[in-house]
């Protein structure tokens, strides 16, 4: 099973081209910076990350043009593929890409930074009327436990 599930910010707005050919495909690059938990760097006082090459083929890639921008964070889920070619100065480099499945955003709206947010913002929602203390709500006189979908 080659499954990858990473949560980090992207280090750059994501650079999109085209397929040549009958169909034009969006195919979308970007890197997420994705936090090493429980590591720190040398000075002690901030955690280290990887830099993660990811690749958006087709809607994935127009969906990433269009809504993803420097300092997101975001959540995908993918494959890890590897491929290697040799550059102009006879060198053989190997490369890592995480092949984009399913992604989405990781924060509220204006959750990045630079966009009046500064990082989570979680959503407060009302207890409904009808909830006692402990969150469970009451259950209406008359109504018949066999209505119930459970016992």
């Amino acid at each position: 099973m080659n499954k990858v599930i990473l949560m980090g910010r992207l280090t750059r707005d994501p650079e999109v081209r085209y397929s040549q050919g009958e169909r034009a495909m969006a195919v979308a690059r970007y890197t997420l910076a994705v936090d090493r938990r429980g590591r720190r760097n040398q000075d002690g006082n901030e955690q280290t990350a990887d830099f993660i090459n990811c690749v958006a083929f087709d809607r994935a890639g127009e969906f990433a043009e269009k809504y993803f921008r420097q300092g997101m964070r975001v959540l995908i889920s993918g494959r890890i593929q590897t491929g290697s070619y040799t550059n102009k100065d006879g060198i053989k480099v190997y490369t890592t890409d995480i092949v984009v499945e399913d992604q989405e955003f990781a924060d509220s709206k204006g959750g990045a930074p630079g966009e009046g947010g500064g990082g989570y913002q979680p959503v407060s929602r009302p207890a409904p009327s009808s909830a006692i203390g402990d969150g469970f709500m009451n259950i209406p006189d008359g109504v018949e436990d066999e209505g119930l979908p459970f016992n």
